[in-house]
């Protein structure tokens, strides 16, 4: 009831609904005179069959008649009153019971469960709330980052312009405000001075509003904005955006980078104070079909092999972990070490057969483009005739086609492509397209993009080596702002995790803890006091008030919760 005159207030400030309830209140009006006419001819009758009755008779038998009731106890006796009965029972039917519930539920009852849900969405965030992440809409992005949120104990708010999205977000738990994410008044509410991060993950012209004003609110916050075109990301530096993150051109470079052509060498992903955390793709290298410890790469170099990626799966990797064709070591080390790493494999040939990219969009140009600057020839393939030109910038040879036509990928040189980069925004393409270019040819090298992470397992099954989502990139990059830290896109499902270390574990040892052996994380460092102890060693004790630092997936981040 506390609600009653917020609903009745929002409702009559609408003016659509206003305007409903105006036709609603007319239809009562045209009901009621009919009933009075009704009860009228009704006394006329009765007086030419002779019979008396009282005017609340007259009105009780026309709503008997018109809402079907028919007690009988007042009848005509002739051929006339029956007639009029007929015709108050057909207009009854008519204006009673088709007619009136459905002029209720449109003019009244609709916009007042509309009411109802606008005033449930909550408009501001509760007072003390500090150190929080601002979203501007519920998308995936969102989605994915809210999970780490809460389980490092950040606190976050949505906003959103839907009251009624607003109030079902509210339902389902999500911590959500009612507001324009392009309003003044919507940052005071949600306390943008306060805030820790302004994620704007609107269009890239509402981002560019978004930032203006909530910098004007919050001087000193940090605002992350999401770009789709290249170029807007001057525009958004230039309205303030801390942190411009145009995924899908990112999302094309980290596609090239894990082709294993040009020079070989350890790709770096990712820094961690002294540490440097790299993949090595040992596709048409010596160390397949060896163990982790028959490759002698820490003997030889003082690199640690972390972990393993196998089709999409970042494995634990020990000792006698074996290394196939498609395996890709993921290591840390010192720059220094990852040098000596490089020196040891310039023996082998770079490839000159062209790289084949599907799909000529910004991914696919991006990722073109990045493939050249590192010495591969690139070869693309798109069905839009009106790309040509653009795409012509960007490779070395265009095909204008259908990807799933055999002979436009024959021609493009699949049968000796060394690799394969599929781009299209779509994952059933992607997955289609995957075991097509396998099937043609078994010993390519296939990375793709996908835009669901409950794809991931299929694309994989297809014959993807690696794939990576535009989705997970921001989430990733958003991770690392909020942890102040250096992004590491270790690949789609992985990550580094930044943990508190559990009372049960202070004092033991990282060997007695057996956080690997039980989870399958691999401790790259120990905070504690302000200072980073990297790759330690089993016997490092872990402190109190101290953090563990660790590379995983998100199901071993699980794992290590709820052992811990």
């Amino acid at each position: 009831m506390k609600f009653l005159p917020s609903q009745l207030a929002y409702l009559l400030t609408q003016r659509e609904a206003r305007r409903n309830l105006r036709g609603f209140a007319a239809y009562v009006m045209i009901l009621a005179a009919t009933i009075v006419a009704y009860s009228l001819l009704f006394h006329v009758i009765m007086e030419q069959e002779g019979q008396e009755h009282t005017w609340l008779t007259g009105f009780y038998w026309t709503f008997t008649v018109m809402s079907t009731l028919g007690f009988g106890d007042i009848t005509f006796h002739s051929d006339l009153g029956r007639a009029f009965s007929i015709l108050v029972l057909l207009s009854g039917i008519i204006l009673l019971l088709i007619v009136l519930p459905f002029t209720f539920i449109q003019s009244f009852y609709a916009p007042w469960l509309q009411a109802q849900l606008h005033t449930r969405a909550p408009r501001k965030i509760a007072q003390g709330i500090r150190n929080h992440v601002i979203f501007c809409r519920y998308d995936e992005i969102a989605q994915g980052l809210i999970p780490y949120l809460e389980s490092s104990g950040i606190s976050y708010v949505v906003i959103d312009a839907e009251p009624t999205v607003a109030a079902d977000l509210h339902t389902d738990g999500i911590s959500v405000i009612a507001g324009s994410p392009e309003a003044r008044a919507t940052y005071d509410s949600v306390h943008a001075r306060d805030a820790r991060l302004v994620v704007a993950n609107l269009s890239d012209a509402k981002n560019t509003n978004i930032t203006l004003t909530a910098r004007e609110v919050a001087p000193d916050v940090t605002i992350a904005a999401l770009v789709e075109e290249f170029d807007s990301i001057d525009v958004l530096e230039l309205s303030g955006a801390d942190h411009v993150l145009g995924i899908k051109r990112d999302l094309g470079v980290h596609l090239a980078n894990r082709v294993a052509v040009g020079a070989r060498h350890a790709h770096r992903i990712g820094h961690f104070d002294d540490l440097v955390i790299a993949e090595f793709p040992i596709h048409g290298t010596s160390l397949p079909g060896r163990t982790v410890r028959e490759t002698r790469l820490r003997e030889l170099t003082g690199l640690t092999v972390v972990g393993v990626w196998e089709r999409g799966h970042l494995l634990s990797a020990g000792p006698d972990t074996p290394l196939s064709e498609h395996s890709v070591p993921v290591m840390i080390g010192t720059e220094e070490q990852l040098s000596e790493l490089d020196a040891f494999f310039v023996i082998y040939e770079p490839s000159e057969r062209p790289v084949l990219v599907i799909g000529g969009g910004n991914v696919g140009c991006a990722a073109s483009e990045a493939l050249r600057s590192r010495g591969a020839s690139v070869t693309i393939v798109d069905a839009n005739p009106g790309l040509h030109d653009q795409l012509e910038r960007v490779a070395d040879r265009v095909m204008i086609g259908d990807a799933s036509n055999i002979d436009v990928v024959t021609e493009a040189g699949i049968a000796d492509a060394p690799a394969v980069v599929l781009t299209t925004n779509d994952d059933a393409t992607n997955i289609f397209l995957a075991v097509y270019c396998r099937k043609l040819n078994a010993e390519t090298q296939i990375v793709s993009r996908i835009t669901h992470e409950y794809n991931l397992e299929a694309i994989h099954r297809a014959g993807a080596d690696f794939c990576l989502s535009h989705t997970s990139l921001a989430v990733k990059n958003l991770l690392a702002i909020v942890q102040n830290r250096e992004v590491v896109i270790l690949g789609e499902g992985a990550d580094i995790a930044v943990q508190p270390i559990p009372a049960t574990l202070v004092g033991k040892s990282l060997g007695e803890s057996q956080i690997g052996a039980k989870t399958g994380m691999y401790v790259i460092a120990i905070r504690s006091n302000g200072e980073s102890l990297t790759n330690p060693s089993a016997s490092t004790l872990l402190p109190q008030g101290g953090e563990l630092v660790m590379v995983g997936t998100a199901v071993q981040q699980r794992l290590f919760r709820e052992l811990c």
